[in-house]
């Protein structure tokens, strides 16, 4: 990322804030878009990305001030056309719808839950509304989701996304919700066969989350799914991949064997470093040699141990290489940038290790100095 890029500016700033105004302008000649953007940029700088979502949908309410019912037609009227129906994938939408989302939630959760969800239904439509629909999804469970099987079958993609987007349980920047990790597994029995790849990634994102808690219940679904046969096999294979990633980079057994690798195998392995030590700032280099008596596929990751400052270790997994180890074996080699400026992760002079990875199961290690 480049320095000094601000995602927070990028998507929130005035010539945005000018934008949304004079749709509303034009959809209420009362409404006086200069006087709303005047009030909007008086705080927006001093905000961070979700604050400046929350005070836009908070001035919106303070200028459109009327229940819901009242102020709906005015939203209705100030939406643009919807996003291309005919895409599959990559049509997140503007950032700038995200705060009628949540000028929805203040105005429609208690007294118009379906007066809300309809407009939710149109918003997402033009910017995913996945996070305003999980407070509704807390405060009526069984409605919404009986609403979100509706979205499930809808001719529009964005809505079939929205009914798994909205139910994920570990949503990034999104409220907690209150529902069991099975509850929404029947809107992704059906949404699991979609056409469009915006929508599976969405399930396989899904399923992820689940795996953190609950593996097995995400192997079984599926394995339900596999046996079925209604999705493309080739994407049914993406979305298993995409589902069970983070059980594969923990070296989950069953994960494994659902895609094709044996854990417990017999191979060689070896892993060597071009240099035992490796000054911060510079590249650790390494190869690794693998055999076997018979052609197999394999998954190969390593694994970093890391020193941290308060004398601990932390390790992270790195992809390496889908293969066939065949007769002549295999032999990789990698180039693993140590960088000293980053600004997540600080590097700590001292010895770190790093293990090989055959499908799942660490093969061979080795140490090596780090050194500024």
């Amino acid at each position: 990322m480049a320095s000094g890029f601000s995602l927070k500016d990028q998507l929130f700033n005035r010539e945005k804030v000018r934008y949304l105004a004079g749709l509303f302008a034009l959809a209420d000649t009362t409404f006086d878009g200069d006087a709303f953007e005047v009030r909007v940029m008086g705080r927006l700088p001093d905000l961070e990305l979700k604050q400046r979502i929350a005070w836009i949908a908070e001035v919106l309410g303070e200028v459109l001030p009327g229940p819901l019912p009242e102020v709906a037609p005015v939203l209705l009227r100030a939406l643009p056309l919807p996003l291309d129906a005919s895409k599959t994938d990559d049509d997140f939408g503007d950032f700038i719808f995200a705060p009628l989302g949540e000028f929805v939630v203040a105005k429609g959760l208690e007294k118009h839950r379906d007066l809300a969800l309809d407009l939710l239904g149109e918003l997402t439509q033009r910017f995913s509304m996945e996070w305003a629909v999980r407070p509704f999804l807390n405060r009526w469970p069984d409605q919404v989701m009986a609403r979100m099987m509706l979205w499930a079958g809808q001719d529009n993609y964005h809505l079939r996304r929205l009914a798994s987007e909205g139910t994920r349980p570990r949503l990034p920047w999104g409220m907690a919700v209150g529902l069991e990790l099975q509850d929404p597994l029947p809107l992704l029995d059906v949404l699991h066969s979609d056409p469009t790849r915006y929508v599976t990634r969405s399930v396989a994102n899904h399923l992820n989350d689940i795996t953190k808690k609950d593996p097995d219940l995400v192997l079984d679904r599926l394995a339900l799914w596999r046996d079925r046969g209604v999705q493309d096999r080739k994407e049914l294979d993406w979305m298993t991949s995409h589902a069970l990633r983070g059980l594969i980079k923990a070296g989950h057994p069953k994960a494994m064997e659902m895609l094709g690798y044996d854990p417990q195998v017999e191979l060689g392995a070896k892993i060597e470093l071009k240099a035992e030590a490796v000054r911060i700032g510079e590249v650790l280099e390494f190869s690794c040699h693998l055999t076997a008596p018979q052609d197999l596929p394999v998954l190969v990751d390593y694994r970093l141990h890391f020193q941290r400052p308060n004398g601990k270790v932390s390790a992270k997994v790195f992809k390496l290489k889908q293969a066939r180890l065949g007769a002549m074996g295999l032999t990789l080699t990698k180039r693993h940038p140590l960088k000293g400026n980053a600004t997540t992760f600080t590097l700590v002079p001292g010895v770190h290790r790093i293990e090989l990875m055959v499908n799942g199961r660490v093969r061979d290690e080795v140490s090596f100095e780090l050194i500024e």
